[in-house]
């Protein structure tokens, strides 16, 4: 299972043009404990429905490393979230920021492929999500297809992208959009040499 250690890196103004910086880590392991807890489940029963090691899990609460998206895929599911919950703020908001998101505000988590989703959605929605996703080169969802409840569209801002559904592969370049039912089995990834960036819909936000 493919793990990415966060090193802390100093904080530098983006240049005019840049992708955008969210102001938390991306991080979700102090959610994710809390979580569990709350629920009353120990890391061993969460292991035992996921099948994913009692060290990784308590690690990736630790914030030693990111999850893959499958794994955190699996982990929702366990707790009986999805992942978009992990998106939600921890701190009470004023009344503009229940309808808009601001640049520097948007929350995002990291994961382990070199894949970042900035939620781009106002919490004030409850049955459509917005991600502005960005893809390192080479990251991809996985070499396992997964599939949800929903639908999800999305449009390739820059860079390229390679989409599978159903097992078939479809190349899309910048510009291109696409569309297609979540329960249909997915996986994407970058095939190019720099960065894809992606901004991706869904609705109900059950991913």
């Amino acid at each position: 299972m493919s793990v990415r250690k966060k090193t802390p890196a100093p904080r530098r103004a983006a240049p005019a043009g840049a992708p955008p910086e969210a102001s938390d880590t991306g991080l979700i392991g102090a959610k994710l404990r809390g979580l569990r807890q709350r629920q009353t489940r120990t890391l061993a029963e969460v292991s035992a429905i996921t099948g994913i090691s009692v060290g990784h899990l308590s690690q990736l609460e630790r914030d030693l490393v990111s999850p893959s998206i499958k794994t955190l895929h699996d982990i929702s599911r366990a707790l009986g979230v999805n992942i978009s919950w992990f998106f939600t703020p921890e701190v009470p908001l004023d009344h503009a920021s229940q309808y808009i998101v601001r640049r520097d505000a948007r929350r995002h988590i990291s994961f382990a492929e070199g894949i970042d989703d900035y939620q781009l959605n106002s919490l004030a929605v409850r049955q459509i999500g917005l991600l502005y996703s960005t893809f390192a080169p080479g990251s991809s969802s996985g070499e396992s297809p997964y599939a949800h409840e929903g639908e999800e569209a999305g449009l390739v801002v820059a860079g390229k992208l390679e989409l599978w559904i159903d097992g078939v592969s479809l190349h899309l370049d910048t510009g291109d959009s696409f569309s297609f039912p979540s329960n249909r089995p997915h996986r994407y990834r970058n095939p190019g040499r720099a960065k894809t960036v992606v901004v991706w819909a869904m609705t109900p936000p059950t991913y």
